[in-house]
C-alpha cells in the first residue's frame, strides 16, 4: 500500500496559487516557488525563504524546474520516510505566536486557570463561566472605553484574570513559540510531552512577514497546547508551549496576489479534525471572522519595540478548545499517541501531522550553523 501523498492536501485552486515552501533535497534544505503548478528551485535567487520574501515584489523570481508539483514524489514522512521532504516552509523567521485573540479561547483559558490545570474541576466550573464571560466579552471590542467598563464588572463580580486582560486590554499576548528552524512540517510527527495528562491541537493561520514587516502571504499552524502545563500557571507558558515537535507549519506559504489576500485570511474558516487509533474522532471549527483584533493590528503589535532582520511568522491565535469528552465524563479531550491531526483551511489546503510523545519526536538536529554550512557548500552564500 502507497504512502499518503501531498496532492489531496493541497488547496483545490493550487494550480492558479502562488505557493512557497522548502523541500529537503539531497544537497539540503532548499526554497521553492509553485507557480503554475511547477514547481521552482530558487536557491541560486534567494539561499533562504527569509531572503526570498523580503526580496518579494509581487513576481516569483525565475529558478530550476523541479517539473509539475503533484508528480513530485512527496509523502508523509511518519508513514514513509523519503530522501525528498516538504519541510516547515519557514527558515530563519522567528516563530511568534499571538494567544487568547477569540471570546471562546478566552473563557478557556478562565477556566483553565480556575481549574488549575485539573480537566475534571475544568468541567465543573465550565457552565458557571462561559455564559457570563463569553456573552459579554463577544461584544466588546478589546481596548475599547466599554472593554475598561466590562473589566471592572468582572473584577467587582471576582470573574477577573489575566488571560482577559489580553482578550479584552489594550495589549495582545504575543510570545516565542518555537526556536529558529525547529519548526515540524506537512506530514511529520508532533509531540506531545510524556508527563502531561491534558493537552490539544490549536488550529491557526500563520501569517508570514518580511524584515520590512510587510505582510505577505498565509500558512497553516498546530500550536500544540499543554492545558494542564499551563493551567497550573501562566508562568509555565514556555513548559507547556515550546517542546520537541509543538510547532507546527505548512504545507506552503500561500503568497498574496489577486487570488489570496487579506480579506481571505479575515474570513477563514479553520476546521480541526483528529482521528485516534482508538477510533475516537474530533471535528472542530474556528472562524476568523469572529477573531477580537484584526490580523494586521497583531502583526503592528508584534513589531512594536522589536526588530526582526530575518523576518517572522505569526501564529493568530484560535477560537477552538476541544472540551468533547474522550474516555471518562468529565475528563475532556486529550492527546493519545497515534492521533492523526488535520488542519485545513480552503485556500491554504491542510496541514496534517501525527501526534507522539516529544521523546520519541525525530531529533531536531539541524540549526542555523548546519544551515549556513549547508548553504555555503551549495556555494548559496554570496555578498
Amino acid at each position: 500500500m502507497s504512502a499518503p501523498t501531498l496532492l489531496p492536501d493541497l488547496p483545490a485552486d493550487w494550480r492558479t496559487a502562488t505557493l512557497v515552501g522548502r523541500l529537503q533535497l539531497a544537497d539540503g534544505p532548499t526554497p521553492v516557488v509553485v507557480v503554475g503548478g511547477r514547481v521552482r528551485d530558487v536557491s541560486r535567487h534567494a539561499p533562504t525563504v527569509s531572503d526570498l520574501l523580503s526580496q518579494w515584489q509581487g513576481v516569483a523570481p525565475s529558478g530550476e524546474d523541479l517539473g509539475p508539483l503533484d508528480e513530485l514524489p512527496l509523502v508523509r514522512a511518519y508513514e514513509s520516510p523519503s530522501a525528498i521532504r516538504l519541510l516547515a516552509p519557514f527558515d530563519l523567521q522567528c516563530i511568534k505566536a499571538c494567544g487568547v485573540t477569540f471570546a471562546i479561547s478566552a473563557v478557556e483559558r478562565v477556566i483553565e486557570e480556575r481549574a488549575r490545570g485539573s480537566a475534571e474541576q475544568a468541567h465543573s466550573i465550565r457552565s458557571a463561566l462561559s455564559e457570563r464571560v463569553g456573552t459579554d466579552i463577544r461584544s466588546v471590542q478589546p481596548g475599547t472605553d466599554a472593554a475598561a467598563r466590562l473589566k471592572a464588572a468582572l473584577i467587582a463580580d471576582g470573574l477577573w484574570s489575566q488571560y482577559l486582560e489580553v482578550a479584552i486590554g489594550p495589549d495582545a499576548e504575543v510570545f516565542t513559540k518555537s526556536p529558529v528552524l525547529s519548526s515540524m512540517g506537512w506530514g511529520d510527527w508532533i509531540g506531545i510531552r510524556p508527563d502531561s495528562h491534558w493537552n490539544n491541537p490549536e488550529p491557526e493561520i500563520v501569517l508570514a512577514c518580511d524584515r520590512h514587516g510587510r505582510t505577505l502571504g498565509a500558512s497553516l499552524g498546530n500550536d500544540v497546547n499543554l492545558r494542564d502545563i499551563e493551567g497550573r500557571s501562566a508562568l509555565l507558558l514556555g513548559k507547556a508551549k515550546d517542546n520537541s515537535g509543538s510547532c507546527a507549519v505548512g504545507p506552503f506559504i500561500r503568497m498574496f496576489d489577486d487570488t489570496f489576500g487579506i480579506e481571505d485570511v479575515r474570513n477563514a474558516v479553520v476546521t480541526l479534525q483528529v482521528v485516534g487509533e482508538d477510533g475516537f474522532e474530533l471535528q472542530g471549527a474556528s472562524s476568523m471572522a469572529l477573531i477580537s483584533r484584526d490580523p494586521l493590528e497583531l502583526v503592528r503589535q508584534t513589531l512594536s519595540y522589536h526588530d526582526y532582520p530575518d523576518g517572522f511568522a505569526l501564529f493568530l491565535g484560535t477560537m477552538f478548545a476541544p472540551t468533547q469528552d474522550r474516555g471518562a465524563a468529565g475528563r475532556g479531550f486529550t492527546h493519545k499517541a497515534g492521533d492523526v491531526v488535520r488542519v485545513t483551511s480552503q485556500k491554504l489546503g491542510t496541514l496534517v501531522n501525527k501526534v507522539t510523545t516529544c521523546d520519541r519526536v525525530p531529533a531536531w538536529t539541524f540549526g542555523v550553523t548546519d544551515l549556513m554550512r549547508s548553504l555555503a557548500g551549495r556555494g548559496l552564500l554570496v555578498s
